[in-house]
């Protein structure tokens, strides 16, 4: 898989979810995940209906969080897990030969070698720097361990926690050419203003 540039995640936004879609579409941002773990099936499903229905035809992949099986029933890009979910090889079984992009989170430089054995798509690394997107957040690995883990991985690597526009260009420096982004995105300001912004700095 290519390098992507900006990864958009969308988890409990201060705006529409088709507006989102609509920005990511209009500048042509590789990866858009959904993440919504308190979130019925139900509504997933239709959230993840308009999410397609906006980037048909476009360069914008869209991934759903945790659920292989919401993948397959949606119909969507692909599908990211985590440490505590499904293993990737029982993930491949259920997806059975759909061509789905697979990508998973890794918290540390044994995690990543350990993913990188198993041949992802991805693999998302970090947090980078402290963060406050999830409940329970995993300690920094800084850019340090982020630079040995580009240097380790054959497949794109997503550096993700904590970025925003004060250090993203020391992450640029380590080599990374993806990057996730979470609340400085979906509880921005002015979300088209910051996804504009990224996704000309990591076309570069």
């Amino acid at each position: 898989m290519e390098d992507f540039g900006l990864y958009v995640i969308i988890t409990d936004p201060d705006y529409p979810v088709s507006k989102i879609t609509e920005l990511c579409v209009k500048y042509r941002v590789g990866m858009l995940q959904l993440r919504e773990k308190d979130v019925c099936d139900k509504k997933l499903l239709k959230t993840l209906e308009i999410m397609l229905s906006i980037t048909k035809g476009s360069a914008t992949k869209v991934i759903i969080n945790d659920r292989v099986d919401l993948a397959i029933a949606s119909g969507v890009d692909g599908y990211h897990l985590g440490q505590d979910d499904l293993p990737l090889s029982n993930a491949r079984e259920v997806a059975g030969n759909r061509n789905l992009v697979c990508g998973l989170s890794t918290h540390s430089l044994e995690q990543a070698e350990e993913a990188i054995k198993l041949k992802p798509d991805y693999i998302g690394f970090g947090p980078v720097y402290p963060t406050f997107a999830k409940k329970n957040p995993d300690a920094p690995v800084g850019c340090d361990q982020l630079k040995q883990v580009l240097a380790l991985s054959e497949c794109p690597v997503v550096a993700i926690g904590g970025i925003n526009r004060d250090n993203i260009n020391e992450v640029l420096e380590t080599g990374a050419k993806n990057i996730a982004m979470i609340k400085g995105l979906v509880k921005s300001a002015n979300i088209e203003e910051e996804i504009s912004f990224y996704s000309s700095l990591l076309a570069r």
